[in-house]
This record gives C-alpha cells, structure tokens and sequence, in this order.
C-alpha cells in the first residue's frame, strides 16, 4: 500500500462554522488483486461536487450542499468525497458520506446519516467496487468500525464484502399526469373521502418555514414520536434545515380552530419534491389532516413543474404506513443497505421493548425532548 499523503480518513479534523478542509488524498488499493487510486475530496469547498450534481440523473436531495451543511452545523459530522478522478481533473463521480464519532455507537462511517437513500454516483459498477475497497481498507485497518451505504438500486460486487443490512421499503409517485388524474388513482375510501372530509371541515392550511409553524410543527413531532415509543429529533436539528435549504423547504400545518391536526415537512430539489417528515395528533385523525397535506403538496408540485413526489422509506413491518403511501399509488421497491463488516442484526428482547415503551410513555415532554437532543447524533 502506497500512501501519498498523510492525510484521509484517519486524520484528526478541527471542524469550523463550515467543514475541516481536505486536502487531496489517495491510496493504491491491493485488496485481493485489484488495484484502484482513489482521492478525498471536501463536498463543501470543492466546486466539481456541485457540478457534478448539476447533471448526474442520479443526484437527490441528500447528495445537495445544503443537506450536508445541516448535518455538519447540527451533528458536527464531516462530509467527505471518494472519487477515482484525480485533483484537478473533471469529476465524473464520487460516493459521499460522513464520518460518526461516537462513545455510544463507535466511528462508522455512514453514506448518509438520517438519509432515506443515498445512491453512489458512478457510472460503472467497478467504479463503485474501487471506492468500496479503498473504504474496505480503512476499515480493515481498525482506524473505523464500519461502513454503511444506501443505494436505492444496484448493489456492490462480491469481493468488495459488503453484506446487506437493514431493507425498507420506498414509494415515489409518478406526477406525469394531470392533479385530476391523479386524484382519481387515490384510495377512495382512505384517501378521496378524507381530502373530501379534510375540506368539509375547514381545515385551514398554513405553510412557511416561521418560528409559529416550526413551534406548531414540532409540537405534532413530540406527540407522534411518543406514539412511536422514540425520542424526537432535536428541535435544533429541523431549526438547521431551515437554515441550510431556506425556500426549498416547507412546513406545512392543517389545523382545526386554531389546533394544529398534522404536519409534514417537505424540500424540493431539482424536479423532486421530497416528504421527508410527518407528524399528527392521533385523536384528530378523524378530520383529515394528513391526507389534506399531501394533496396540496401534489398540487403544488404539479403546479411548479415536478416531476416526482419522494415518499421515502417506511421500515417493512411498518403495514400501516406502507399501505398508506400504496394507496396513494406510490411506486413500491425494496430498498437495501449495505454495510462492511457484516454485522447481523439483533432483535431487541421484547422485555426490553416493553420497558422503552413504559419509559416514554410516562417521561414528560421535557426529558423526552432532551433524550433526542443527547442521543440522536450517536444515530445517524
């Protein structure tokens, strides 16, 4: 192994307001007969990351800037760039992820944190196995505990040894049709009569990015994440969105006299409008509010020219929210991770669960909120 500088993965970085600056850095990989070069880049600073968003049909959201921004302004994580094309030349790919430091969780390297998808920007499949082995590498040599990616298709070669981990399901809509087309594919029962309902209510909509609304909005995010038996995201965290996407994002609030019912969070980017949080209050369910907000969401993407309506990832035994994204008429497909080492899951003992759930369910919002704030950079 050749190693031309003596920075890379297992420098020490000293992140300021932006991202630690990175300089070039390549190794020969020799792993079990290949031979790759790759090189480091810093996503933030290096001006042919941008680019190469610009025209990669595969580019979403979670490869923008500004996701990546947020992540480093909130987390402290640092994002980083594998590419084969050397500095100073075009960059025509790359695989983007970020560095976890953690007591709790170990140093893994993840592709990306609180990231639906994340999919590799190569053209060829052996362009992806060198970044993978060039990974492999740093691994291999105890510096991280492990590297996980999120491709939403394709998969790594098998002497990269990347395994699969964790599978979810993920539903994107097709906006090729007209709002009233579309409206007629929806649920009738589930879907038709609740929008149908939502407007016999009156239900006022509201959409920004204001402190009222994030207020609002989180306010839904602590009833349904203590209905789910998890700690919220910090408050911080959506307050950095805010920050990093600044018009691209909006909350969207339906509210009943003056009560928030549901709330969803979604951000544009490129011809994709993306939902990427949402929340309600489960004993006003009744009115509509969910549904009501994705048909406005539709609408307006269809008014402003999208192209497709990302639904994310739902965990597969989570029947309820797949069903609901289905009926909807959302494009399903199994979504796999994939990680190095292989490191089976462990079910949690059903004691343990019943203790969790007896914990939130009695901790007041305060503790709750503050559990997140504490735990949710050991999770990305």
């Amino acid at each position: 192994m050749g190693i031309v500088s003596d920075t890379g993965l297992n420098a020490t970085y000293h992140a300021d307001a932006s991202v630690a600056n990175l300089e070039a850095f390549s190794i020969d990989n020799n792993v079990e007969g290949v031979s790759a070069r790759a090189f480091e880049i810093d996503p933030l600073r290096d001006p042919r990351w941008a680019a190469l968003l610009d025209h990669h049909p595969q580019a979403s959201v979670f490869h923008s800037p500004s996701w990546l921004r947020a992540l480093h302004t909130v987390y402290g994580y640092v994002p980083v760039v594998v590419t084969t094309c050397p500095p100073g030349t075009h960059l025509t790919n790359g695989l983007v992820f970020c560095r976890i430091k953690s007591w709790l969780t170990g140093q893994r390297l993840v592709s990306l944190p609180f990231s639906d998808h994340c999919e590799p920007l190569v053209d060829r499949s052996d362009e992806l196995d060198d970044i993978l082995l060039y990974l492999r590498h740093h691994i291999d040599k105890g510096g991280w505990k492990s590297i996980e990616i999120r491709p939403v298709s394709g998969e790594p070669g098998g002497h990269t040894m990347f395994a699969k981990g964790e599978t979810y399901c993920f539903h994107r809509m097709d906006l090729g049709r007209s709002a009233q087309e579309l409206f007629r594919t929806f649920h009738k029962d589930c879907i038709q009569r609740k929008i149908r309902r939502a407007e016999r209510e009156n239900l006022k909509y509201e959409e920004g990015a204001s402190e009222n609304l994030l207020r609002d909005f989180y306010r839904l995010v602590v009833l349904t994440r203590r209905r789910q038996c998890l700690p919220p995201q910090p408050l911080k965290w959506f307050r950095g969105l805010i920050a990093a996407f600044g018009k691209d994002l909006k909350i969207r609030i339906a509210s009943k006299d003056g009560v928030g019912v549901a709330g969803i969070l979604t951000l544009s980017h490129k011809k994709t409008m993306i939902y990427k949080y949402g929340c309600s209050d489960a004993n006003l369910n009744r009115f509509g509010g969910t549904p009501l907000l994705f048909w406005k969401t539709i609408q307006e993407a269809k008014d402003r020219g999208f192209e497709s309506f990302d639904l994310g990832r739902s965990d597969t035994d989570n029947l309820g929210l797949i069903a609901f994204k289905e009926r909807w008429c959302g494009l399903g497909a199994l979504l796999h991770y994939w990680t190095y080492p292989c490191r089976p899951r462990r079910p949690t003992a059903s004691w343990k669960k019943g203790i969790a759930r007896q914990v939130i369910s009695a901790a007041p919002d305060l503790a709750l909120t503050e559990v997140g704030r504490l735990l949710y950079r050991h999770m990305g």
